[in-house]
């Protein structure tokens, strides 16, 4: 249960839910031009595969570090992840 009304806010809540559709679709096309599999981009960023999964479907969000870790695995910024 959020702490804060706004929280609940249909609005923001659909907002939170296509930022991670970006963001997971970004991790995809990134793995997938580096011919990396969802195991292996695991391995090398270090989260479980099943979090890949729910990141690149959008399903699951991340925290700060992981973002930076799975940036880190595929070689590019994490800025490429989060641009418009």
């Amino acid at each position: 249960m959020p702490t804060r009304p706004s929280q609940n806010d249909p609005e923001r809540v659909a907002a939170w839910e296509q930022r991670r559709r970006q963001v997971g679709g970004r991790i995809r096309e990134a793995r997938v031009e580096r011919g990396l599999t969802q195991e292996q981009l695991a391995l090398r960023s270090g989260v479980t595969r099943n979090l890949i999964i729910d990141v690149e479907h959008g399903s699951r969000g991340l925290l700060y570090e992981r973002l930076f870790d799975i940036a880190e695995a595929l070689g590019i910024p994490v800025a490429e992840l989060l641009n418009e």
